[in-house]
């Protein structure tokens, strides 16, 4: 199934919505392509969501970006089980700034069960931690689950709609 916004913007539609089929006995991935793009691989200008997702902010099994959110995160502000960024929050967190998680590997700031960096578990990691603009991030990345529901919600509404609107069995000619 697939869907593409008529709107685009720089040659790319603002919402497309694709998702994996069978073709000649393969399973062929859903490859979105757009500034929301969500499928099995994502490459999206603001939000890419799938099992790979590329995009502004990306959300999936292996996200690469700007803020990225995956079980598997590279990107300016990573978070996920494995995150690697210029600030990393995860399992396992390596940041170049700072990373805070299970194990926090950084070159300045790291905070943690076990952390390394010129900083760690130190008062000026902890510190560098309470930045508002830090604990504002932390925050809404602690409440990050009602967001992602909050982008699940549309794009159920619209899956379903664009079945409807698909031709069935009965529409075909014969």
């Amino acid at each position: 199934m697939e869907y593409q916004s008529r709107l685009r913007l720089l040659g790319l539609p603002l919402v497309h919505l694709t998702t994996g089929h069978m073709e000649n006995g393969r399973y062929r991935r859903g490859i979105a392509r757009g500034w929301v793009a969500i499928g099995d691989i994502a490459f999206g200008g603001l939000l890419a969501v799938g099992g790979v997702a590329v995009g502004g902010i990306s959300l999936g099994g292996l996200a690469l970006g700007g803020l990225a959110l995956a079980g598997l995160s590279v990107g300016i502000v990573a978070v996920g089980g494995l995150a690697a960024g210029l600030v990393a929050v995860g399992g396992a967190a390596f940041g170049w700034a700072a990373a805070t998680g299970g194990l926090a590997v950084a070159r300045e700031f790291a905070l943690g069960g076990s952390a390394v960096g010129a900083h760690a578990n130190d008062a000026a990691a902890r510190q560098f931690f309470q930045q508002p603009a830090l604990r504002l991030t932390l925050a809404v990345l602690q409440q990050s689950r009602w967001a992602a529901l909050l982008l699940i919600i549309p794009i159920v509404v619209g899956l379903r709609s664009a079945r409807k609107d698909a031709p069935g069995p009965s529409d075909r000619a014969t």
